[in-house]
């Protein structure tokens, strides 16, 4: 079990991380990122990095396929909130960590979050298990 959720939650931490580079990259070539019309297909991308590491765990462990998606797609946000704290740490942010009206990390948005990689790891390793129990 343990080697299905750690293979998805790198796999989505990877896809994550992909993600906060393009984020980064769009950041510094769009003068109003919010306005530009760029947030809502990150939003959609950091989405299926959580899909796609419950797929992969439920593909892996097709009999506990539910419980091994949420593990993995956690994982994945877990492994990536470290790297996140370091990014905010190393670059010249005016904005707090977890307070202040410019937080990196507001507990509201981590909460929703872990939520959504809750529902959509579910649904990627329910997806995942079942084509592998077919095969």
């Amino acid at each position: 079990m343990r080697r299905a959720v750690w293979r998805g939650a790198l796999v989505g931490m990877v896809l994550i991380l992909a993600v906060g580079v393009m984020t980064a990259l769009v950041e510094q070539g769009v003068d109003d990122v919010d306005e530009s019309g760029w947030r809502i297909p990150l939003f959609f991308a950091v989405l299926a990095a959580f899909f796609v590491a419950g797929f992969v765990s439920g593909r892996a462990l097709p009999d506990r396929r539910l419980t091994v998606g949420i593990l993995a797609a956690i994982g994945a946000f877990a492994l990536w909130l470290p790297i996140r704290v370091v990014i905010w740490a190393v670059r010249d942010d005016a904005g707090g960590l977890v307070t202040g009206s410019d937080a990196v990390l507001r507990p509201g948005q981590v909460l929703t979050a872990a939520i959504f990689a809750c529902g959509l790891g579910a649904l990627g390793g329910l997806i995942g298990g079942g084509r592998a129990a077919d095969q």
